[in-house]
């Protein structure tokens, strides 16, 4: 891929890289260090280890950077137990091969602490805001915690909008098919990423090949190409889905549901990419409910450079430039271009004829 964001791919590579090692060192640990946050989803040392290296390797290469990234260390802060598991994770990798020598570690237990938060409690911005990274270190916490599949996230967005998507897939096959589950972990442990350049396509690449090598990458096929409409989605796991809603609109456009059932919103967006699926529609279950930007940025890139349109429930654009929470939009319905109308409409009558008018108010 010919692209004017050479160096910051190649560098998304060695990050993903390094970060997927730190993180399937220990996901078969009985005690991955879990933790409940306010909104009471889980946190690992993982998450903490990989945002702290996410943030430290980019700031290196890229000091007038800005960034943004789901944890704070607030956490950390007030448990040194932790904290000193998160710092010994860090430390298992230096010196770990060509992609860890890519790689800026944090100096200290307290630099850990700041990295942390400098991205934790940022929010992305519009025009004039610049070059913006948005990292989410563990993107399926719930279903690493399990060993099953999960995600690493790396965005940059500039001025509000994407340019790069880069997603790490640490124990999912590259040669994955459809329906994906979240147990389908890759047998021989390779993992894989995807990753696109805006107006450049999108591409998947083992992720254990060397970043030199160019020929490992294999471009993905455009969505807009299918006739047939296939789901990924979410039916376990996560509350947040309207009930009764969305496997009626599968069913009204021919679709067999769920389709791939994944967890992990990065992961969705990835399957949809390479095109284990072609669609995607959620529906909150309340009007107040809004998609975090480290879940989304960069990896809906992935599907967009296939071809595919995403809009949000009411059909409008998706505005990354809000804030740490998607406000301006609610919900997601993806398909192929050419699609894409025809699923919106009928999420507009399902929701319609089952009474939930308020989900469609702006």
């Amino acid at each position: 891929m010919d692209s004017p964001l050479v160096k910051e791919v190649a560098l998304s590579f060695g990050a993903l890289q390094t970060a997927a090692r730190l993180s399937q060192s220990i996901i078969a640990a009985a005690d991955k260090g879990v933790v409940e946050k306010d909104d009471l989803s889980p946190v690992t040392v993982a998450d903490f280890a990989v945002q702290a290296l996410l943030i430290a390797t980019f700031k290196h290469a890229f000091p007038h950077d800005q960034f943004v990234a789901e944890e704070d260390a607030s956490g950390l802060r007030h448990n040194e137990d932790l904290l000193g598991r998160v710092w010994d994770l860090l430390q298992s990798i230096r010196g770990h091969g060509e992609a860890a020598a890519l790689c800026t570690l944090p100096q200290s237990k307290e630099h850990v602490c700041q990295l942390i938060d400098q991205a934790g409690s940022s929010a992305p911005g519009g025009k004039g805001s610049g070059r913006i990274w948005v990292f989410d270190p563990i993107d399926g916490t719930k279903t690493y915690v399990r060993g099953q599949l999960y995600a690493i996230n790396i965005a940059l967005l500039v001025d509000g909008e994407q340019v790069l998507g880069s997603v790490g897939c640490p124990n999912m096959s590259m040669d994955a098919v459809a329906p994906l589950r979240n147990e389908d972990v890759d047998p021989l442990g390779e993992g894989c990423i995807v990753f696109a350049v805006r107006g450049h396509g999108a591409y998947v690449r083992p992720i254990k090949a060397s970043r030199h090598n160019h020929a490992a990458a294999r471009r993905l096929s455009r969505a807009s190409d299918a006739g047939d409409l296939r789901f990924v989605t979410c039916v376990g796991v996560v509350d947040s889905a309207l009930d009764g809603a969305h496997e009626v609109v599968a069913d009204r456009l021919g679709a067999a549901f769920p389709g791939c059932d994944l967890v992990p919103w990065v992961l969705r967006w990835a399957a949809l990419a390479l095109g284990l699926g072609n669609t995607t529609v959620w529906v909150y279950k309340r009007r107040d409910r809004y998609a975090k930007v480290w879940d989304h940025a960069g990896a809906m890139l992935l599907f967009q450079e296939t071809g595919g349109k995403i809009t949000d429930v009411l059909g409008r654009p998706i505005d990354l430039s809000v804030g740490r929470k998607m406000s301006a939009n609610f919900g997601f319905v993806a398909a192929p271009e050419h699609l894409h109308g025809t699923v919106l409409e009928t999420v507009h009558r399902v929701l319609e004829e089952q009474g939930h008018q308020e989900m469609l108010t702006a």
